[in-house]
């Protein structure tokens, strides 16, 4: 039997709000929206989706996290902020650099340059 990620969930309040926040963050489309309770998004062929679980309250932190690869992650980065996700912090460690951002929940997920 062959494995392959599929999606990578959120437990959010406001599925469907959230789901059109990362959508139009990454370029990505709707392609389900299950009456706001499950939302589907497509990052594009070759990618795994991302889903938001509609629940009254989510349970503990941060649940997951993800690594974005950009062309220019200062551009980026300056996109993601005005479209109203908060910058948590700056990091590096020898030969790489990445930001940790979080979304307007406080999901935090890291941008770094590709290569």
């Amino acid at each position: 039997m062959k494995n392959s990620l599929l999606n990578i969930t959120f437990n959010t309040t406001d599925a469907l709000g959230l789901a059109q926040w990362w959508a139009s963050a990454f370029d990505g489309r709707i392609v389900d929206e299950n009456d706001g309770w499950f939302v589907f998004v497509s990052l594009g062929e070759g990618r795994p989706g991302l889903a938001f679980q509609k629940v009254d309250a989510p349970a503990g932190g941060n649940r997951l996290h993800l690594d974005f690869g950009v062309d220019d992650m200062a551009a980026a980065v300056a996109g993601l902020v005005s479209a109203g996700a908060t910058v948590v912090g700056e990091r590096s460690m020898p030969g790489f650099t990445w930001t940790t951002l979080a979304d307007p929940e406080g999901n935090e997920f890291c941008v770094a340059e590709h290569g």
